[in-house]
């Protein structure tokens, strides 16, 4: 059975693991359901690290307090997959305060696992057997 993974940027993928982020917006839909590995980009501007702090702190810190304190940049893991989590529905409206649109992936069972170095893709993208 193929393995997939969908590259996400930091920190929104260490949210997903570990500050209950349970979306994951996207600007297409998808098909698939099931559970993928989450990769981490490799790449992250100081304005993304920023953004998502700016989006927990002043935009919805109420509803999600415990987002805010993410790791300092040069400690999150970036370039490899980080985790697992199974994606069980993809919507183009969610009661989450996460869900900011235009379509929502609705994760669930998020799982940090240990670093396995690998290079994205767009997509989702199949995980060389050797990394799984």
């Amino acid at each position: 059975m193929l393995k997939l993974a969908l590259s996400i940027r930091q920190p929104w993928a260490w949210a997903i693991l570990h500050a209950g982020k349970d979306i994951e917006n996207r600007a297409w839909r998808t098909q698939f359901r099931g559970p993928f590995y989450i990769h981490a980009a490799g790449g992250m501007t100081r304005d993304e690290y920023e953004a998502y702090l700016d989006f927990t702190r002043d935009r919805y810190r109420f509803a999600f307090p415990q987002a805010l304190p993410a790791p300092r940049p040069e400690l999150l893991a970036r370039g490899g997959i980080i985790g697992s989590a199974e994606l069980v529905d993809c919507v183009a409206d969610h009661p989450s305060p996460w869900f900011v649109g235009p379509f929502g992936f609705v994760l669930r069972k998020p799982r940090p696992l240990p670093f396995r170095p690998l290079k994205g893709a767009l997509r989702f993208f199949i995980v060389p057997e050797e990394v799984q």
